[in-house]
């Protein structure tokens, strides 16, 4: 993604230079908790339930640590790509919604902090709240993605961006408040399945977005973003997590559903076509 002479934005808070020991007992997870996180909730990317249970921080120690050179070009590249989404959200919900954009914060942390939303950690990967309208990432999840899932590529990050954005357009539009009153009358199976029309729609809006960003694009940046959507279905995951797929627990969609939709709002260039909830087939 050629993102050289693009502003960073600045509705970042960076969280960066204090590093979370969490203590035991932390929001009920110890160091084992954690990494059976990583294992088997990869990108369990948005969180309803301070809408539900009013879930706190997690309580922990913190020590200041220097940035390296590598983190902070992480940085700069996540700054550059959320303005792009400013940019882009800004114009397309005027054009296309008849409103105004009012863009997220990006909360960049390192290991653990906290959100209204729960205690946030770098094991379940990026995901937003609806409670602050902020989204947070820790930057090593980029060479998780790369590394372990074998999502890599420039674009495959600047896609795990552009999810989150995207779930506060959801956010934006009151859609993230209908399927939280809507999953508290339902089944778990019924609230999986709506969770992963959520979801798919989220990818979608990534794709709306990639499609306005195209003329910033290297060639292979659509397949690099394609191929991070199918790492990250959770067929996949639940399968790399040494488990039998269980269709009826997914609540992100499958890898061949999550690529399907980025590219049908990359193709389209339209948030209309990124209605999942009334869609036949998902």
């Amino acid at each position: 993604m050629r993102l050289r002479g693009v502003r960073r934005s600045t509705n970042v808070e960076d969280r960066r230079g204090m590093r979370g020991l969490p203590m035991a007992g932390a929001g009920g997870l110890g160091l084992g908790g954690l990494l059976l996180i990583l294992v088997i909730g990869l990108f369990t990317d948005i969180d309803l339930t301070p809408f539900v249970s009013g879930n706190g921080g997690t309580a922990g120690a913190y020590l200041p640590d220097e940035l390296s050179p590598e983190e902070e070009q992480a940085a700069d590249f996540t700054l550059r790509v959320l303005a792009t989404t400013e940019d882009v959200w800004t114009t397309v919900m005027a054009e296309q919604a008849g409103l105004q954009y009012d863009p997220p914060v990006l909360v960049l942390f390192s290991g653990v902090t906290s959100s209204p939303c729960g205690g946030a950690s770098g094991a379940t990967g990026p995901f937003y709240c609806p409670a602050d309208r902020k989204a947070y990432l820790d930057l090593d999840f980029f060479a998780t993605l790369s590394s372990r899932l074998g999502a890599a590529g420039d674009f495959a990050a600047a896609y795990v961006v552009a999810h989150e954005v995207a779930h506060h357009i959801q956010n934006e539009l009151g859609i993230l408040g209908q399927i939280n009153t809507a999953r508290q009358q339902m089944s778990d199976r019924e609230a999986n399945a709506l969770s992963v029309a959520l979801e798919l729609q989220a990818d979608c809006l990534a794709g709306v977005w990639a499609a306005h960003v195209e003329g910033l694009l290297d060639p292979g940046d659509v397949a690099e973003a394609m191929n991070a959507a199918r790492m990250i279905g959770d067929d996949r995951l639940q399968g790399a997590a040494g488990r039998v797929p269980q269709p009826h627990t997914f609540t992100h969609g499958t890898s061949a559903q999550r690529a399907r939709w980025f590219g049908t709002g990359y193709d389209s260039g339209q948030m209309a076509s990124c209605d999942t909830f009334r869609a036949e087939q998902l």
